[in-house]
């Protein structure tokens, strides 16, 4: 092979090159755009970190269902009543809120044993909340409707996930006076059961329950 057809090869072969790098560039660029964009639509956003425990809990009133029967739910007249178990869940009839919601049922009557009420909140189906304090609930506790989470909001419990924004999957006992003596986040849903009831017994263990308490269902 001559030395011009050797040169003329060489010149060809860094040409493909820097022409196969110009179309690849643009391609990986697109490429990591996409990549960023779809994560942070499936990565859940935090918008707060939760209320700490010896907070003062914000008082509230929701409408709810206990049972598929609507009520209007106060939390400041439910803690004249004794501590109230309040626990955040991102929606109605998703697969780990309705593992939660079977786990509290299970466990209200240890938590009326102690005095205590069981109350959760949602923004996610709200419209089905009354069906579902009825079917996941088993009639045990009242679940309150949340548009938009803007309780949650009040508890540092909110999160964004896509164009929805819901509650984070997050408990809290809350005392008569008002003070969270309990504030615990995690997406094990079956985990708040033992920490909320845990923490009434701690509670309790220095309260006297009231006479009129019973362990029967509402």
């Amino acid at each position: 092979m001559s030395t011009d057809v050797a040169s003329r090869l060489t010149v060809m072969g860094q040409q493909r090159r820097s022409l196969l790098r110009t179309l690849t560039q643009p391609l990986l660029r697109v490429s990591i755009r996409l990549t960023i964009v779809t994560l942070a639509v499936m990565t859940p956003v935090m918008a707060h970190a939760a209320l700490p425990e010896g907070a003062t809990a914000p008082d509230f009133t929701l409408n709810g269902a206990l049972g598929g029967r609507l009520l209007n739910f106060s939390l400041l007249k439910q803690l004249n009543k004794g501590p109230v178990v309040l626990y955040f869940f991102p929606a109605a009839f998703t697969a780990g809120c309705t593992l939660e919601a079977h786990a509290f049922a299970e466990a209200t009557p240890s938590f009326h044993a102690l005095g205590a009420a069981v109350v959760g909140v949602t923004a996610g189906n709200t419209d089905r909340v009354a069906e579902f304090s009825k079917e996941e609930c088993r009639n045990r506790f009242a679940v309150l409707a949340d548009p938009g989470a803007k309780v949650a909001a009040r508890y540092d419990s909110q999160k964004t996930q896509g164009s929805f924004t819901l509650s984070t999957r997050t408990s809290y006992v809350v005392t008569p006076e008002g003070q969270i003596v309990l504030s615990f986040t995690s997406d094990d849903p079956e985990a708040h059961v033992q920490k909320t009831l845990d923490a009434v017994r701690a509670w309790r263990s220095t309260h006297s329950t009231p006479q009129h308490t019973t362990a029967k269902k509402p």
